[in-house]
């Protein structure tokens, strides 16, 4: 039988590091918004949208054209997204225009693109 060098053997408990850490933690419903941003965002389809409203401001008929896709689905997935807070949009006469929510959209985005290209 081999060891797993990853268990820990001791039963020594760092009471300043429980602690501190307990004081910053927060709350279940903090957990659960988060667990359903990332859910919300772990779906191709929709990475592929993020992707290109990243690089640009675009309207359903381009994003349907850009991924190939029906203007119909595309709508499905920009409503759920809009819903949810990660894109937001403007009307120009008969047009919608998509773009990233905010900065800190298009930061968790390009850094979670960064972090799987170079590993």
């Amino acid at each position: 039988m081999s060891r797993n060098e990853f268990i820990c053997d001791c039963n020594v408990i760092h009471q300043d590091a429980v602690d501190e850490v307990l004081k910053k933690m927060p709350d279940e419903y903090t957990f659960n918004r988060l667990a359903d941003l990332f859910k919300l965002i772990g779906d191709t389809t929709r990475c592929r949208i993020l992707f290109a409203l990243d690089q640009k401001e675009m309207c359903v008929c381009d994003l349907a054209n850009v991924l190939n896709m029906t203007k119909s689905s595309i709508s499905h997935q920009l409503a759920t997204l809009r819903r949810s807070g990660v894109v937001k949009c403007r009307k120009s006469g008969k047009e919608v225009y998509y773009t990233l929510d905010d900065e800190h959209i298009v930061q968790l985005f390009e850094i979670g693109l960064e972090h799987i290209n170079h590993r």
